[in-house]
């Protein structure tokens, strides 16, 4: 299945409405950055993360240090940002 890029005013739209979310550095993609508590909290979101990027077959690349974790979305497929990380985004945001 093809995957479309999304078009600059569609990147636009979007990041408009996922507010939290900004473009990465030196590549066509979204990151956040997320804390918590502690260790044990940022764990915890960050398996119910895996498991949601099971079902959606979309896997998030992150990073994580003690209570914070950093995500940044991608579709490897689009070779840039595309509709799957918008809604990708917004599931992670609703776990919150």
């Amino acid at each position: 299945m093809s995957v479309e890029k999304l078009t600059e005013q569609e990147r636009e739209t979007w990041l408009t409405a996922l507010a939290d979310w900004q473009m990465a550095d030196g590549k066509d993609a979204i990151q956040r950055t997320f804390k918590f508590a502690d260790f044990s909290e940022a764990w915890g979101f960050m398996n119910r993360v895996a498991l949601l990027a099971e079902t959606q077959e979309h896997h998030p690349e992150w990073f994580n240090v003690y209570n914070t974790v950093d995500i940044t979305l991608t579709t490897h497929d689009a070779d840039g940002l595309s509709q799957r990380d918008v809604k990708m985004a917004k599931a992670i945001d609703a776990l919150l």
